[in-house]
């Protein structure tokens, strides 16, 4: 199972493994506050990507494709991913304020579409 959750909404049993999957420390939350497991940076887009995308709803579709180009050179981490939501809860933990538009859902996506894949 895959799930997304805001970095700083509270840890519940139902997370399992928390994974952070932004490329920079979300602001004023320590370590211990954000109870993760996991901080896989080198799956977030990158800082040029990050920067351009600047959460602007306008570019979303823009930053959707690239990232999901960016993604295609981290295929062995997205497949460790999905291989792990085979057998367990896992959160993707993302820091922005637009729960709908921003790098995880991207991601899990992604993630999911390997699922499909790999089932069929």
């Amino acid at each position: 199972m895959l799930q997304l959750k805001r970095v700083y909404e509270p840890a519940d049993a139902g997370d399992g493994k928390r994974i952070l999957v932004d490329r920079l420390w979300p602001r004023g939350i320590s370590r211990d506050a954000a109870r993760i497991d996991a901080w896989l940076k080198d799956i977030a887009p990158s800082d040029q990507l990050r920067r351009w995308f600047g959460h602007a709803p306008e570019k979303w579709e823009e930053f959707r494709s690239r990232y999901r180009e960016e993604l295609r050179e981290h295929a062995p981490l997205v497949e460790q991913l999905r291989n792990e939501a085979d057998d367990t809860t896992i959160t993707l933990l993302f820091a922005a304020r637009d729960s709908d538009r921003n790098n995880a859902v991207v991601l899990k996506q992604v993630i999911e579409s390997y699922q499909k894949e790999s089932h069929v």
